[in-house]
Parts: structure tokens; sequence; C-alpha cells
């Protein structure tokens, strides 16, 4: 299920210009789509991805702002700062049939989307992905890459681009998700 924050600007892509300013702006005839894709489209790939990974159970994406994402941030991980994507995995009675959720930033998907040169629904699918991931028990700050290589697998049989994790192990500085426990 895909949920939009009530803050959320409804066009985004009014801001892409701004951010294309802060990087190399593309050649006119690669000029991407910085609008935000329906929530129909991004209940497909949601769906695909989750068969992909084999994650059962209902997932909920919240599509919400870099203040609201600062919020969860810092009440769950103690982090005064936004994130791109955050996950938490259900946990307890019930968790067999929910998955649990994830949030993702829409104002920092549309900066990276404008770094990495492709669409801002691109961006939002590498990050549902990468979600995706942590709930189904992944982290890649403690396993040996083992989800950079399920994420690399995953991302080619989606037709994603490079992923956080190897953004993250790049040149480029790069904000990393994270997998929250809840309290």
């Amino acid at each position: 299920m895909i949920l939009l924050d009530p803050d959320l600007d409804p066009d985004p892509a009014a801001k892409a210009t701004s951010i294309e300013r802060t990087v190399a702006p593309p050649p006119p005839a690669q000029k991407k789509d910085f609008r935000l894709p329906s929530a129909r489209t991004l209940s497909r790939f949601l769906l695909a991805a989750q068969r992909a990974v084999g994650l059962k159970g209902q997932v909920t994406v919240l599509l919400t702002t870099d203040e609201a994402i600062r919020k969860l941030n810092r009440q769950f991980r103690g982090r005064n700062k936004a994130t791109d994507v955050l996950s938490f995995p259900a946990e307890g009675p019930g968790s067999e049939e929910i998955a649990g959720d994830l949030a993702i930033s829409v104002t920092t998907a549309l900066g990276q989307a404008a770094e990495q040169g492709h669409s801002l629904s691109t961006e939002i699918r590498v990050l549902i992905l990468h979600g995706l991931l942590h709930l189904a028990g992944y982290d890649h700050e403690s396993d040996n890459g083992k989800m950079a290589r399920r994420e690399g697998l995953l991302r080619a049989r989606l037709r994603l681009p490079q992923g956080l994790i190897e953004r993250a192990a790049g040149t480029r500085p790069m904000k990393t998700a994270t997998k929250v426990k809840r309290p």
C-alpha cells in the first residue's frame, strides 16, 4: 500500500529546477522526469519487488517530506537528520501477515534522482527495494556484503540502476537507509 503524506508537495517536479542546479545539469535531450509517480504505478512495483525479495505480508510505504522523516529518524534512531528511507519491520503478534512499513523522503529522493541522472520514479523504486531488503532481515552495516550482493541481483532483475549500497561505497557521499526497530 502506498500512502502520501498530506504535507508532501503534490508537484515536486516544480522544485527540480533548483535541485538540478546543485549538480551538473543533464543535456536537454536527457532531462529526467521529476514528477511523483502514481500510487498505482508504485503499488505494482512494490508487489513485484516484494515477490522478488521473497517477503510475505503487507508492506505500507509512506511517501513523505524531509521534515517528517527527520522526526521519525530522531524518534526511532536518535538521529536528528533527514534520510532517504527508513524501514520498520513488523514484530510480535500478527507479524506473519504484516511485513512492515517503509518511509521514503520524496525531498531527498528528488535530489538523489537529479544527482544520479534518472527519474524520481526510478529513485523511489531503488529506495523501495532497499527498504524491502531491510524488512526481510538484511543489514548492510553488519552482514559482510550479503545485502549488497542480494540487492545487486534484484536490481538487475527489476531493471534498476546503481543501488544505495554501491553509491555509499563509491566516491560520492551518500545517506544510507536504515532498518528501525520499533519500541
